[in-house]
């Protein structure tokens, strides 16, 4: 288990062989994500990570927002505002 201290600006550096594991890189975005009263760090993925993400998923049966809208009349007409 490797452990970092935060500085007094509230800033942390990654351990080494942890940098060098998951391959990141000086400028990479990180997210950080609370989970109770830990913090999960985790890398974001560039458009170029994504590209393809999707193929092959299956598209039958697609529904879009105007698909869902004439299924539920009454929730659609609650959601506009009275001129």
């Amino acid at each position: 288990m490797s452990t970092t201290t935060l500085s007094s600006k509230f800033q942390i550096s990654i351990p080494k062989e942890i940098r060098e594991s998951m391959k990141l890189k000086a400028g990479q975005k990180l997210a950080f994500i609370q989970i109770g009263k830990s913090i999960k760090l985790v890398p974001q993925p560039s458009i170029d990570d994504l590209f393809g993400l999707a193929k092959g998923a299956n598209t039958e049966n697609y529904r879009d927002r105007n698909d869902r809208d004439k299924h539920l009349p009454a929730i659609a007409t609650l959601k506009k505002k009275p001129k």
